[in-house]
């Protein structure tokens, strides 16, 4: 059987020890929000993920949604979940208090994504998706919007969605043909009748709560062709003033590889009514509050579907007896040494426990700065947070799924014909983690918002967030015999993510194509940079804890040693994607359609 144990240990380790939470505190917004009671906090959301979300993730993988005449129905127990989720604040834990939110810090929600996702991926998309419709509504929507669907969307009693896609276009969304038309002279009131089809909507239909808010886009008449010409509106399934059901229905769901307990649906809209959120044809902005908010949740989905499943590769490889040690007998007790004695299978263990806690450093920095950005008193702080951000988005969803993937098969192939039988539980991690590499904007393209958007805009700003504070600590740590081991590995591949930034750049004007063609293993040299900066931050942080004689010695050691292997066996892809990034275009795209 599965099995599933939060890790708060180092959860704390990263929040306190190496990202000093508290600092978050000295915002007023923040005052009231202390490492003690988000401790308490975070152990007991780690008890409704092991205990609640966790015993139902196999089975309703087994069960999966059912469509029944347009309705939808959960797996056995989804329901009851929900309603313990929702009932005890989970929703609204960083929701603007005046709505019935607690008003703690993204960084404490950031840190439950990942719980919940180790615990029971498909579960965590329903409220996930709420809250980006929560967000855009936050954002874009009138005092009126705000206090019909705000409340509900906080406390669960209503759900949310995001509904783009259509059968004909999904990335492009320029190409949408939704419709919607004025349904009376004032449309504040009246609102619009929208028409038309979306698919791929998660959640889009289910049994959980009591109505779901779906945010569409749409065109007006005589909207401008293309992006340009996207409104976004507010379409719920029951309508607020009268509860009346309103025509979006779900024609269906899919029959899809993972996430069997996540509706996927088609949803028809057929003069649906609905109300403008924000201005006219500026809906893809509103939208890309909900999306970018989704994309650090897609990352959070990537990293706790590792954590899982490098948990149970853990304990089945301290289990499972197979052949002796290459270096002799080291359980004669024992008909056979546990595999984790086996080099290739360490590889495997080290590779997951490295990702893991490098990432969890990773992506709880931006769910920090995405506080600041947010809430810090001073303008100038807010930007330079807010520029981290936009930068690192990207880099954290393609990444952390990417690796979410392949660290769920490692624990597969740790597994060996066990992992491939659904019995024990990882086969499942393997199809549920393939779908984050995709939605939300596929890998691809956060590498190319990575090279397009994000490496030129405003001189290279953006970039200047990471690559000064790294620079600033190679440069402060020069001296540091203590580091040497992590500093030089770390100083080489980012002296060489500076090389590509500017060939790329360079080539990338005189033919875009440079650029795309060097994007993804850019942004894969950029993670690995990045979660080098993690570790070596993390590896000096258990050194003084050693030296100091504070905590625990053996986790200290631990970390010391995990981070050693990060900067040997890891940290080294950096430079493969360098070498591939030098190589050029010519050999992806002189290929004629015909030779493929």
């Amino acid at each position: 059987m599965p099995v599933y144990n939060a890790p708060i240990e180092d959860i704390k380790f990263v929040l306190h020890d190496l990202l000093k939470y508290e600092t978050l505190t000295e915002i007023p917004d923040f005052s009231e929000a202390g490492s003690d009671l988000v401790d308490q906090i975070l152990e007991e959301g780690a008890k409704i993920c092991e205990e609640v979300l966790f015993p139902l993730n196999q089975s309703g993988d087994e069960e999966g949604c059912t469509w029944i005449e347009g309705d939808v129905k959960t797996p056995a127990g989804f329901k009851e979940a929900y309603d313990a989720f929702t009932q005890g604040g989970w929703c609204g834990i960083s929701a603007d208090p005046e709505f019935g939110g607690m008003g703690l810090p993204m960084t404490v929600n950031t840190v439950m994504q990942e719980m919940i996702c180790s615990s029971n991926f498909s579960f965590g998309m329903y409220p996930g998706l709420s809250q980006g419709a929560y967000e855009a509504l936050h954002h874009f929507g009138t005092q009126e919007q705000k206090e019909t669907y705000l409340p509900k969307l906080v406390t669960g009693e209503w759900s949310g969605t995001m509904c783009l896609t259509e059968p004909h276009c999904g990335t492009d969304l320029g190409l949408l043909r939704t419709k919607a038309e004025p349904a009376g002279d004032d449309t504040d009131k009246d609102g619009f009748k929208i028409t038309g089809t979306k698919i791929f909507i998660s959640a889009g239909e289910h049994d959980l709560s009591e109505n779901i808010i779906h945010l569409v886009l749409a065109r007006l008449p005589n909207a401008p062709e293309g992006v340009k010409g996207i409104s976004l509106f507010v379409v719920p399934k029951f309508l607020p003033d009268s509860m009346e059901r309103n025509p979006i229905n779900c024609g269906s769901i899919e029959h899809k590889m993972g996430i069997h307990a996540n509706s996927t649906c088609v949803m028809n809209l057929e003069d649906a009514k609905g109300w403008l959120v924000g201005e006219p044809h500026k809906g893809l902005k509103a939208m890309f509050v909900m999306m970018n908010a989704a994309r650090l949740g897609v990352a959070m989905q990537g990293l706790g579907i590792a954590e899982v499943a490098y948990q149970n590769a853990r304990e089945y490889a301290k289990d499972r007896v197979q052949m002796r040690s290459l270096s002799g007998t080291k359980y004669p007790e024992k008909p056979a040494d546990p595999i984790i004695v086996h080099p290739d299978v360490r590889r495997m263990l080290l590779t997951s426990k490295a990702f893991c806690e490098g990432s969890r450093a990773l992506s709880y920095w931006v769910g920090m700065n995405l506080d600041i950005s947010l809430h810090h008193e001073e303008e100038a702080e807010r930007k330079k947070a807010d520029d981290l951000v936009a930068l690192m988005t990207p880099i954290v969803k393609a990444y952390q799924t990417d690796m979410g993937f392949e660290i769920s098969s490692l624990a597969m192939q740790v597994h060996g014909g066990h992992g491939y039988i659904r019995e024990y539980g990882v086969e499942q991690y393997t199809r549920d983690a393939r779908i984050a590499m995709i939605y939300e904007g596929t890998n691809g393209i956060q590498a190319l918002d990575l090279v397009g958007r994000k490496m030129g805009t405003h001189l290279g700003r953006y970039l200047r967030r990471f690559f000064h504070p790294v620079a600033a600590f190679i440069e402060e740590n020069q001296a540091n015999s203590d580091l040497q081991e992590f500093l030089f590995p770390l100083a080489k591949s980012f002296a060489k993510l500076q090389q590509s930034t500017a060939i790329i750049a360079q080539k990338g004007l005189k033919n875009p194509e440079e650029a795309g063609a060097a994007s993804v293993d850019y942004l894969r040299q950029f993670a690995l940079v990045a979660l080098g900066y993690m570790w070596i931050q993390m590896a000096q942080v258990a050194q003084q804890k050693l030296a100091d004689g504070e905590g625990d010695k053996k986790f200290f050691e631990a970390k010391i040693k995990t981070a050693r292997f990060f900067f040997a066996r890891m940290l080294p892809e950096a430079d493969w994607r360098f070498k591939a990034i030098m190589s050029g275009a010519e050999s992806l795209m002189d290929h004629h359609e015909d030779e493929f």
